[in-house]
């Protein structure tokens, strides 16, 4: 009888790995099918996949591949924690409602401009933040400011009740006593410690002059000093859209930190709940190389 023997190896072609990939984040706030149709048109010699926070990005890509990020914040900076221990040059086309870590890079947010950036611009490397192991694009904080990050983020995607939620947390802070050691050495009583890598927050709160071009991150001990301020700052710049806003006051710079407080006080990097200090801060080159304008 014939057929086929049992130490026959039959397989399906393997499918080679791409030189240049594109990520599409469709529900971001300023992609629209038309503006989705131009970067499949513009990049139709890569491959092109749907943003899905559950994708494995290496499986995909040559070692040196170029990737590119179209969508917002959240989306961005998914990428970026994914690929900051490559060295893969990352394009960004920034499509959200603040696009907060594209603007602090000076990129821009209109497709055509930020295209030509990734044609013609330079890949280099960036400044990031890491507390506890955990990376941040754009602030981390202690305590009650902490609170009001992930007020701004809910308020900024309308989620009002866990605005309510994360507003409660900012009326119920309380002050801690902290002591500071590495680059900076200090101590005192505050209601929150703030560690900045943009000039702001996701929801557009001010935090700072720092850049993640420059090769430190900066601290204020001074944010957050009183609750009910905070909450109308953050629905102040998320829901009515205003600008007359300043930011934290004098701030310090420094490349490695560690912080204990008693009690123990809650952690955010950028959005996301950490668990409680004691803390350890620093500011770290990434691998990753961000595309950006010679």
């Amino acid at each position: 009888m014939s057929g086929v023997s049992k130490s026959a190896d039959i397989r399906r072609p393997r499918q080679s790995r791409a030189k240049s990939l594109v990520i599409i984040s469709s529900n971001s706030g300023s992609i629209t099918p038309v503006i989705e149709a131009k970067i499949r048109k513009r990049f139709e010699n890569s491959l092109i996949v749907e943003f899905d926070p559950k994708m494995a990005l290496e499986p995909l890509l040559t070692p040196t591949a170029t990737v590119v990020v179209a969508g917002g914040d959240g989306t961005i900076g998914w990428a970026v924690r994914r690929l900051v221990d490559t060295k893969h040059p990352l394009g960004i086309i920034s499509m959200g409602t603040f696009n907060n870590f594209a603007k602090s890079l000076q990129l821009p947010t209109t497709l055509d401009a930020a295209v030509r950036v990734i044609e013609k611009g330079s890949p280099r490397p960036i400044t990031l933040g890491r507390i506890n192991g955990n990376v941040f694009l754009e602030a981390a904080a202690i305590g009650l400011f902490g609170e009001s990050i992930a007020a701004g983020d809910s308020a900024k995607e309308r989620a009002f009740g866990a605005f309510a939620q994360s507003a409660k947390r900012v009326i119920a802070a309380r002050p801690f006593t902290y002591e500071l050691t590495g680059d900076i050495k200090g101590s005192g009583s505050v209601m929150s410690l703030v560690f900045t890598n943009t000039p702001s927050t996701g929801a557009q709160l001010p935090v700072s002059d720092k850049t993640p071009v420059d090769p430190y991150l900066e601290l204020s001990v001074h944010a957050g000093s009183s609750r009910t301020d905070l909450v109308k700052r953050v629905l102040a710049r998320t829901v009515l859209s205003k600008t007359e806003e300043h930011g934290l006051g004098q701030m310090f710079q420094f490349r490695e930190l560690h912080v204990t407080t008693k009690p123990r006080a809650q952690i955010y990097a950028d959005n996301v709940r950490l668990g409680r200090t004691p803390a350890s801060i620093t500011a770290e080159l990434s691998s990753l190389r961000v595309v950006m304008p010679r």
